[in-house]
């Protein structure tokens, strides 16, 4: 049994952390919470669905089609409502939280109700590690979401676009006064925000089906992973991934099932008490701001 709790647990921490990774891009750069990231990861799922199930296209191309769809939707969302509020914090939170909540509520009204929704997996066959069974899907979920981290660690670094990222995310208004496009760059950090978005979930829901509902525990798990690592923070969130991955993992395993949700929750009660800005992050602590 625990033996099986640690690899399904690192696979666990992987997914969450892949889950997490759009939330936290989209805030260490441009400074906004997307809360719509929930309702961005389900219509990238959805959208996935009907290009392959209702339209007809070659599986490839539904995924592509489905991720630029939402990260289009990502830019669109920021173009014509964030960029009128950015700098707002409380109503960045509204307005993209409401933008979410409506999204999720138009996919029930068109008809996505239920669990009848899925989408097929990559590799659909299974290996054993020791005594533990293991579908290939879940070891490639682990491959994507180490290969996106390592990705937007290498395009952060070494890339024009990525470095002006990395401008913005320091200092603003430095990056503004050397000709860096803020508005452009925090427009393409929420879109990037929705393709990570569109991607955890085409690979994650294989798994099981595609419900609406899901949408608000990605949000609270991608919210958990960030605010305990530390926002904007790449390498808090990997800590955190694991640390709520496991939790999850073994609370499934030695409690029971209905506990999970309560793991992501308590983590973020327990970090904002301990130290408010996460284990990374650099916000200032309470002690400093009073």
């Amino acid at each position: 049994m625990l033996t099986n709790a640690i690899i399904y647990g690192f696979v666990n921490s992987v997914i969450l952390m892949l889950v997490a990774l759009g939330f936290n891009i989209t805030f260490g750069i441009s400074g906004i919470a997307n809360f719509a990231y929930g309702a961005l990861y389900i219509m990238g799922a959805l959208a996935c669905w009907v290009f392959f199930n209702s339209i007809g296209l070659p599986y490839f191309f539904a995924v592509i089609l489905a991720v630029a769809l939402t990260a289009i939707a990502g830019a669109l969302m920021y173009r014509f409502v964030l960029l009128r509020i950015r700098g707002l914090v409380l109503s960045e939170v509204i307005a993209t939280f409401g933008i979410g909540l409506a999204l999720l509520e138009f996919f029930k009204y068109i008809g996505f109700i239920g669990f009848q929704y899925s989408l097929p997996v990559f590799i659909d066959a299974s290996i054993n590690i020791g005594r533990v069974v293991i579908d290939l899907q879940r070891i490639l979920i682990v491959i994507i979401g180490t290969s996106m981290a390592a990705f937007l660690w290498f395009f952060t670094h070494y890339t024009r676009t990525g470095l002006r990222f990395r401008g913005i995310a320091q200092d603003e208004r430095t990056a503004l006064s050397l000709g860096i496009n803020t508005d452009r760059v925090a427009m393409l950090s929420v879109s990037f925000g929705g393709a990570y978005a569109a991607i955890a979930a085409i690979f994650i829901l294989p798994l099981g089906t595609i419900n609406v509902e899901q949408g608000y525990s990605v949000l609270i798990n991608a919210l958990a992973v960030c605010i305990v690592g530390g926002l904007g923070s790449t390498g808090g969130l990997v800590l955190a991934s694991f640390l709520i991955g496991y939790g999850q993992t073994f609370t499934v395993t030695y409690l029971e099932s209905h506990w999970v949700m309560l793991v992501p929750l308590i983590a973020i009660l327990v970090i904002l008490v301990i130290r408010p800005s996460g284990l990374f992050g650099e916000q200032k602590q309470l002690e400093e701001r009073i």
